[in-house]
């Protein structure tokens, strides 16, 4: 019995593909319509279902949080995008924290953040 255990141990039940993405983050636990906390922190990996995530405080478990990162790609390679990530927090300790993923969508980060325009002299409409 011992043996089965440490076998199943040894195998990775996620069925969705985690992807190693390192990006900064800013976070918001949610009470209510109250933010209860906020902070940031570094992804570690994400999946189409969760991310696992790095943050200097242990978060509380069950609260639902909002994450908010810089996407590595660029919109037609030019405009800057963020995810931004909605679910709750299923387990933190002092290693990092996981979030359940519930839903997510995707947001150009706007031109103010952008000298990329100015140097390349791409001009937005306005």
């Amino acid at each position: 019995m011992a043996k089965r255990k440490k076998q199943d141990e040894d195998v990775d039940r996620r069925i969705k593909r985690r992807f190693g993405i390192e990006q900064g983050l800013r976070y918001k636990l949610l009470y209510g319509s109250r933010v209860a906390e906020a902070g940031s922190g570094r992804t570690v990996n994400i999946s189409s279902s969760g991310v696992w995530f790095r943050t200097d405080a242990v978060l509380s478990t069950g609260l639902p949080v909002e994450l908010s990162m810089s996407w590595p790609a660029r919109l037609n390679d030019v405009c800057p995008m963020k995810l931004m990530i909605y679910g709750c927090v299923v387990r933190s300790d002092q290693d990092g924290s996981a979030l359940a993923i519930e839903r997510y969508e995707f947001r150009t980060q706007g031109t103010a953040a952008l000298p990329l325009y100015e140097e390349t002299g791409i001009r937005l409409p306005t």
